[in-house]
Parts: structure tokens; C-alpha cells; sequence
């Protein structure tokens, strides 16, 4: 945008966002973040799905089919929409996100949040560990490229609860021996955030004005992170407390647990060679282990202001979120399909 003010925009300019297309609007992030933006009532939400797709969808959402190959399909279900929320899954084509980018710039798309919701994407150190997240901020550069659309990019941590339940490749634990492994010391403190919380953020940041009003207007407006990503958490905590918060939530002792230590950047090597044989566990070792090396990469909190307080944000309970990572576990969670 050329000017920072509402004054300074064309007539045919509007200073907020009543219509959204969802990709995804049935998983993990996509899912939250609907609802929560049906709860504003400020907008209509649209979400685009594929034929034949089993997602159940929060009651009052619009939903079109599409062909995500398909730029004419992308391009019909786009129109006329202000903002674009992309959550894809991890068996998502790589070059989907792509071909869904350049078919919102042609549909005049203006807010594209894309299908970044983890680590920090802006950190080259974590972005070239080899876990292909290289791609992340390529889909930045991409967006800005169009010269019709804005990102904003959603840095949330990982998922505390569908971590947790994940087992021994993730935050290490193993529910079913009763074994913890520590990585270095286990103090090694990292930025973790709920499904719900990143719901309630997409849908605050959606509900603000796009720009102030002039110079005197103080509000919190979107511009405040377009083409930024914006920092947001539930929690930042350490690997002891993740287990001291278990014995809480199940009453279980300290003797109860059998705890080792494991050298982060060891298990981080060990997961990046199961990976190159196809063990997909593997990668999940290799990355939770190189965002929780002692350096600080998973410790956004520390070098960025959170947005938490802008959007006004609750602060959350660990310890229900343990104790809902403990019902996935008791269920049988399903990291890979992401259903119990």
C-alpha cells in the first residue's frame, strides 16, 4: 500500500475484511480458526473443499468445491473474496500452495495468510536445517510478488496438546514405559501455542481495521503486520515442566518415570538420517529436536514482542492442556491422519 491512512486510499477502499475463504477449514488450525471467525459475526467465511473431502465444518460456513490444480476452479471459488487463510496438509502437492497464491492475486485477493503455522519462518537458522522449510518463506516473496496481495504469517510454535500425544519422536515422552528423555538438560525453554488460541489470534487480527484512520488515530489496525509475521503464544516452557505438569493432570510420582538425557543436536542428526531412509518419525525427531537446541530458536518470545496483549489474547491453563493431551493419548490419536 502506498499511504499508512484510510485518507489517503481511493474510494472503492474498505477498512475491513467481511469476506473469507478458508483452505482447509475442517483440520487442525483450520477448524478453530472458523469458528472463531463465524463467533465475531462480522464476517462471512467460505471454505473451499475438495470433492469427496470427509471434514466436518463448523455449522454456518459457506463451503464451494474445488480443484486446487484447477486455476479456473480456484479462480471461481476466490472471487470476490477480501482475505484468503491457506492450511494445507503435510500431503498436500508442493507446489499447491503456489498455484493457490497466484489465483488469489488474479482474483484480487488483498490478505493471503499462508500455510506457515510453527516455528519461526523469518529465522534463516531454522528455515535451512535441512527439514524443508526452506520453502516457507519462499511463499513470502511469492505473495509480495503479485503486487496485489499482503501476507500475514501466523508464528504459533508447535501444537502443545497434539505434541505431548505424539509420543517419543516429539517432546519425548513415552507414555507407555513410562520414559522420558530429556534433551540436553531439559531446560531448554520453546514457544508452544493451543489450536484454539491460534483461532481466536487469525480471527482477531481479521476483525480490525486494515489502516488507521489518520495520523490520530492510536488503534490497533491489520497494517500493523502486513507482510510481518506476527508472534503469538500460549505458553513458553521447558521439557521438565511439560512432565511435572503430566504428574499433576494424572497424579503420577516423580519414581513413576524413568528420565534420560539425550544431546538435542545428537537426536537431531540421528532423525535427519532416519529420514533419508523414509522413516517419517524420523522427521519428526529432527525437528523437534532442532527447534529445542539450547541456542534459543524455539524462544521466540525472547527476541520478539508477542502480539498476545494487541489481540487480547487469554492466557491459557497448562494444565487443562495436558490433561487435554492426555484424552488424545487415552483416544488413540492419529498424528498422520490428525483424527482419533
Amino acid at each position: 500500500m502506498t499511504t499508512n491512512y484510510v485518507k489517503g486510499q481511493g474510494s472503492d477502499f474498505r477498512n475491513e475484511i467481511q469476506r473469507v475463504a478458508i483452505i482447509g477449514a475442517g483440520g487442525t488450525v483450520g477448524k478453530p480458526i472458523a469458528q472463531e471467525l463465524l463467533n465475531t459475526g462480522k464476517h462471512t467465511v467460505t471454505a473451499l473443499t475438495r470433492a469427496g473431502s470427509q471434514s466436518t465444518l463448523p455449522e454456518g460456513i459457506q463451503t464451494v468445491l474445488v480443484d486446487y490444480h484447477d486455476e479456473a476452479s480456484l479462480l471461481s471459488a476466490l472471487e470476490g473474496q477480501d482475505a484468503l487463510i491457506i492450511t494445507l496438509s503435510i500431503t498436500a502437492a508442493p507446489d499447491t500452495q503456489s498455484k493457490i497464491i497466484q489465483a488469489a492475486a488474479k482474483a484480487g485477493i488483498k490478505y493471503v495468510m499462508p500455510n506457515i503455522w510453527g516455528c519461526d519462518a523469518t529465522n534463516d537458522s531454522l528455515v535451512n536445517s535441512g527439514l524443508g522449510w526452506e520453502r516457507l518463506p519462499r511463499a513470502f516473496d511469492e505473495i509480495e510478488k503479485t503486487g496485489v496481495s499482503s501476507w500475514v504469517a501466523l508464528i504459533c510454535g508447535f501444537w502443545y496438546g497434539h505434541s505431548v500425544s505424539m509420543g517419543p519422536a516429539t517432546f519425548g515422552f513415552n507414555f507407555a514405559e513410562k520414559k522420558m528423555v530429556f534433551f540436553d538438560d531439559g531446560e531448554t525453554q520453546v514457544n508452544v501455542s493451543t489450536p484454539a488460541q491460534c483461532g481466536r489470534a487469525v480471527a482477531k487480527l481479521l476483525s480490525m481495521k486494515v489502516l488507521p484512520e489518520d495520523e490520530n488515530d492510536r488503534s490497533v489496525t491489520l497494517s500493523r503486520w502486513l507482510n510481518k509475521p506476527v508472534y503469538i503464544s500460549s505458553f513458553r516452557v521447558t521439557q521438565k515442566e511439560m512432565l511435572q505438569s503430566w504428574k499433576r493432570v494424572t497424579g503420577e510420582k516423580d519414581e513413576d518415570w524413568t528420565v534420560t538425557y539425550e544431546s538435542s543436536r545428537e537426536r537431531y542428526e540421528q532423525g535427519l538420517e532416519r529420514m533419508r531412509n523414509g522413516d517419517h518419525d524420523g522427521f519428526l525427531q529432527a525437528m523437534y529436536s532442532r527447534v529445542l537446541f539450547p541456542n534459543g530458536d524455539g524462544d521466540y518470545e525472547s527476541k520478539y514482542a508477542l502480539a498476545n496483549a494487541s489481540l487480547g489474547l487469554p492466557q491459557e491453563d497448562l494444565d487443562e492442556q495436558t490433561r487435554n493431551a492426555k484424552a488424545m493419548v487415552d483416544r488413540g490419536y492419529d498424528y498422520m491422519t490428525k483424527r482419533d
